[in-house]
């Protein structure tokens, strides 16, 4: 029986479909350069360089997106994140487009095995800092998701949740008109 430790290379490998020795040189110059990338984006003091590497990465980012500093990005599935535009994302958030009981081999074969989900945060979104959204939750148009929230579950559209895990606090008046001098 394969360890831990091969399996999940085995299924990261397989998704992208990797195999053999050359499949094997490829998954890892593919971890190199993400993870690279990624530890220059979250380092990045221009949220425009973040964003480029991001992209780079495979992350799709819409206009006008703000990834604050020390945010983390799915680092095995990039491609399955989304960021519409005006999103905005606060620092030491994390996204994630897979969850995985690493080490556990009961854990991983009898009652958790690795999901792979897109995950999306829609137009206008804010999430404040230090949130982590797990795999294969969307968070609504115009939603907010109060500092350091776990989303656990989809937040509906102009609403605001907060919390672990995340409910919510307050539905948002899609008619309200700021009044202005």
């Amino acid at each position: 029986m394969l360890e831990p430790e091969e399996i999940n290379e085995k299924e990261i490998m397989d998704y992208y479909g990797f195999h053999g020795i050359i499949g094997c040189l490829k998954f890892y110059l593919f971890f190199i350069k993400n993870y690279s990338f990624q530890m220059v984006a979250r380092l990045s003091p221009y949220p425009h360089l973040t964003n480029i590497l991001q992209k780079a990465r495979g992350v799709e980012i819409g206009n006008h997106v703000f990834i604050g500093p020390d945010v983390i990005i799915d680092d095995n599935y990039p491609k399955l994140i989304k960021l519409e535009d005006y999103v905005s994302v606060g620092s030491r958030t994390m996204i994630f487009a897979h969850s995985n009981p690493t080490c556990s081999l009961e854990l991983k074969t009898k009652y958790y095995p690795r999901i792979v989900k897109s995950t999306m945060i829609k137009r206008g979104a804010w999430v404040a800092p230090g949130c982590i959204i797990l795999a294969g939750v969307t968070v609504g148009e115009n939603a907010i998701v109060g500092a350091g929230s776990v989303v656990i579950r989809d937040v509906e559209p102009y609403s605001i949740v907060g919390g672990n895990p995340a409910k919510l606090i307050k539905k948002l008046d899609r008619d309200v008109k700021l009044e202005t001098d």
